[in-house]
């Protein structure tokens, strides 16, 4: 699909050729470099009038500097509409950056688990584990959820120390595990962990499934932390195929550290979930700005699934953290008109994203990928309103790091314990304290929590509309 965009002759333009003028009158032609350093961001300009949602939120051209790199650019052109807690949906990605984030493998070496550093009162920092890689070096090391390191090569653990031991590891490491003391106000040393030398490994978004039973129930368990693009269809398309065999009475689906991804992804996971009475049905609209006056449908589509026949269960557990954003609020919202009463999300509010990114190219830029905020996102219903406080909970739960946290989907799990509760004797918790143990421990600070940092996606597709200049 290609449509094209005509330049202006604008202030802005006016000004520089006068710049360039300038120039050539020193007796050195500079004007190829300088129209180098600004036809990129003319493009995206360009790009964002025509099909950008909050178009009419654009600075005028010259309140704008063509120098700036193009994200910079982007972020100063970029409305307040399209940005939340400091983050914004619209960026501008490398071809090299997509195609790395869309295969299997980590970006860089790495140990293979994620952690949120901690401070704890008196001042100490710490690293919590949430979650392991399989046939990871944390894995084969025996670091498991929940362990929390406070020194590494005997060196105590430092606010700015994520990168290092988590994110871009570059050797081996001695890790010391503990925990906090509040009686005597000093970390406790528990143990060791040899951590070996990170290496590049093959990085699952689908990071766990299980069957589980509890009473008279069974019920399936699927960890689920990113939606990639084809390859995370066929795997849910398999995990179906499964579930259909294993017929359990509830699922559940733990979208806590789950911060998007493609929509496409989103329309197969919500069909697989979805009842019979959604087949064929609306599922997701997306509405672009008035220029271009557009509407796409995504529908319940039987043939995303092997059989093309719904799953037939009772209800539907969906749990949530503060990072719970994008593609999977577009799982939520869209099959709450359809599972009225057999839908339950437990956790925290989600983070609030109601807008998709559609990817811009050019061939004069073959180096720039603009993902542009071009669609808000509603369900059958035409709901749309959770941008400003998230979806919210059914039931309100959150983690409490600095103490156990307990295996993911297990009874020790605090996220875990309503929906094993309701399981079990048909309600919930009359509140959240019921949930917790008597005497619960206090928790730490969260110093820093990277998931936070996580981009917020809602991608259309990585199939880009060729916009030329």
């Amino acid at each position: 699909m290609r449509r094209k965009i005509h330049h202006r002759t604008g202030t802005f333009l006016g000004a520089l050729t006068t710049l360039l003028l300038m120039c050539t009158s020193c007796g050195q032609d500079r004007s190829g470099e300088y129209y180098a350093l600004i036809r990129p961001k003319q493009w995206i300009y360009d790009v964002m009038q025509e099909y950008y949602l909050y178009y009419e939120d654009l600075p005028a051209e010259e309140e704008l500097d063509f120098f700036l790199s193009p994200q910079e650019f982007l972020s100063a052109a970029a409305s307040e509409r399209d940005q939340k807690n400091g983050a914004l949906y619209s960026h501008v990605d490398s071809v090299d950056v997509t195609a790395a984030s869309s295969r299997a493998l980590s970006e860089n070496p790495t140990f293979g688990y994620e952690a949120v550093m901690l401070q704890a009162e008196n001042g100490d920092y710490a690293l919590q584990v949430l979650y392991t890689q399989p046939e990871s070096p944390a894995e084969e090391a025996g670091l498991k959820r929940g362990d929390i390191i406070i020194a590494a090569n005997g060196n105590a653990i430092q606010s700015d120390d994520y990168e290092q031991y988590v994110s871009a590891p570059t050797s081996a490491y001695t890790f010391t595990l503990g925990t906090y003391n509040y009686e005597l106000a000093q970390m406790d040393t528990l143990g060791t962990v040899e951590m070996p030398t990170p290496r590049i490994i093959e990085e699952h978004n689908l990071l766990q499934t299980q069957l589980f039973s509890t009473g008279s129930r069974t019920a399936a368990y699927i960890l689920y932390n990113n939606f990639g693009e084809e390859e995370d269809i066929t795997q849910w398309q398999a995990l179906y195929t499964r579930l259909a065999s294993a017929q359990p009475d509830d699922i559940i689906v733990d979208l806590r550290y789950n911060p998007g991804g493609y929509v496409t992804t989103a329309q197969t996971v919500a069909m697989a979930l979805a009842p019979s009475g959604a087949t064929g049905q609306t599922m997701l609209t997306m509405t672009s700005n008035d220029k271009l006056n557009q509407t796409q449908t995504y529908l319940f589509d039987a043939s995303l699934l092997p059989g093309g026949t719904a799953l037939s269960y009772q209800d539907l557990y969906i749990i949530t953290g503060p990072n719970t954003a994008s593609a999977s609020e577009i799982v939520i919202n869209c099959l709450r008109p359809y599972m009225d009463g057999r839908l339950y999300q437990v956790g925290t509010p989600t983070f609030g994203k109601n807008v998709a990114q559609a990817l811009y190219t050019s061939e004069e830029h073959p180096a720039l990928e603009l993902w542009l905020t071009t669609y808000l996102m509603a369900n059958a219903e035409g709901f749309s309103d959770y941008a400003e406080e998230g979806l919210p909970a059914d039931f309100q739960v959150s983690e409490t790091y600095g103490n156990p946290l307990g295996e993911l989907g297990s009874a020790d799990d605090l996220l875990m314990q309503p929906i094993l509760t309701r399981m079990e004797t048909g309600a919930f918790p009359t509140t959240e304290a019921e949930t917790r143990s008597a005497g619960a421990h206090r928790s730490m600070k969260i110093a820093d929590n990277p998931i936070d940092r996580k981009p917020k996606l809602a991608r259309v597709s990585s199939r880009p509309l060729y916009v030329h200049p």
